[in-house]
């Protein structure tokens, strides 16, 4: 029984690590930059990954989440919650196994979700 489990544990972070990958690619083509990915298996149950950006504008960072959203949308996954789009200084998008925040620099510096998460592993990826 404990290798079934280990093993759809081992296949769910497969995905989740998959998933977050999509979510970088998505937010590199689109020019999202300091883009940052923080495994939290070991830190949390909020989620397995946080995917973390910055845009240039609010222009910037709504186009971002919208790629995101477009790009895993076409593959039929869809967030479980979406919010701060009013605004557009802070988005986030929850794919439960994966969270994404899409920030402006400057709230981005204020929140300091690395440094919030620092026990996770962090991988600059773009």
């Amino acid at each position: 029984m404990e290798d079934k489990k280990s093993a759809k544990e081992t296949k769910a972070l497969k995905d989740a690590k998959a998933l977050a990958d999509k979510i970088t690619g998505a937010l590199s083509d689109k020019k999202g930059y300091d883009i940052d990915v923080i495994n939290m298996t070991k830190v949390s149950i909020l989620s397995d990954y946080f995917v973390i950006c910055s845009g240039t504008s609010t222009t910037h960072i709504k186009s971002l989440a919208e790629e995101v959203d477009f790009v895993l949308s076409k593959e039929g996954i869809q967030p479980l919650h979406r919010e701060g789009f009013s605004t557009a200084r802070w988005i986030l998008l929850d794919y439960g196994t994966v969270v994404v925040h899409v920030f402006h620099e400057e709230e981005r510096q204020y929140y300091s979700l690395e440094r919030l998460w620092s026990d996770g592993t962090i991988t600059r990826k773009a």
